[in-house]
């Protein structure tokens, strides 16, 4: 497969000592709808920077483009920052359809010529439950479950696991509503951590709430944390 050249006439000249960054941007936009790959931005930029007498790998002079494109079961995302050290390319994409969501995101380093974040998720919805899942980097993985049980109990688990250290989280969850006024709550996780909160309204726009967190493997040891808030909504 032959090399692809690229040529651009500016429609304006120019000033080579201190270009405009619309005009550099455009130049660099021109060479993506032409087919150039975004591995080759750094190469357009060097040569850039011959023509206009700058480095402009360590200019501090930067632009963003971005694009957007929403349907009633699609949304989709693209943001381009050129930073002229190495161009960095955002994409995102969510599409969900009865109660279903699929969403993706990356982030393509052209300097360095490959992916830094590539992050995948799935979840499903319904009135009285959750189901969540995603997958980070290829590395770490999680998922949860909400269920409400009851008008008055709801309850949610947790877990999640990263390759790299074969380190796992999980905790549970768990919320019951005393009356209309007052709800008491409770969680756990395998580090032994026991929180419980209590939340009060007072009246309508204000709510006192209450919090504790024990450390279950060090009872003895101190550390806990107590909590005390005031909401107060105009």
């Amino acid at each position: 497969m032959g090399k692809k050249i690229l040529i651009v006439v500016f429609p304006e000249q120019p000033d080579p000592f201190n270009p405009n960054i619309a005009q550099i941007l455009k130049f660099l936009l021109k060479g993506l709808e032409l087919g150039l790959s975004p591995s080759t931005l750094k190469v357009q930029v060097s040569a850039l920077g011959s023509f206009f007498h700058q480095d402009l790998a360590n200019s501090k002079k930067s632009g963003k483009v971005k694009a957007a494109y929403k349907r009633e079961y699609v949304n989709l995302g693209c943001d381009v920052d050129f930073d002229f050290a190495g161009p960095a390319i955002h994409g995102a994409a969510v599409v969900g359809y009865e109660g279903w969501l699929a969403g993706y995101q990356m982030t393509f380093d052209s300097a360095k010529s490959k992916l830094t974040k590539n992050n995948f998720a799935v979840g499903y919805k319904t009135g009285d439950f959750q189901l969540h899942t995603n997958v980070n980097d290829g590395s770490e993985f999680a998922g949860s479950i909400y269920q409400k049980v009851s008008d008055k109990l709801e309850t949610a688990v947790n877990l999640a696991w990263t390759s790299g250290n074969n380190s796992t989280r999980f905790g549970i969850a768990a919320k019951y509503q005393l009356d209309s006024n007052a709800s008491l709550s409770a969680k756990v996780n395998n580090a032994s951590l026991v929180g419980v909160g209590y939340t009060q309204t007072l009246r309508p726009g204000v709510k006192l709430a209450l919090s504790a967190l024990v450390d279950g493997k060090n009872i003895n040891a101190g550390g806990h944390k107590l909590g005390l808030g005031l909401e107060l909504e105009a």
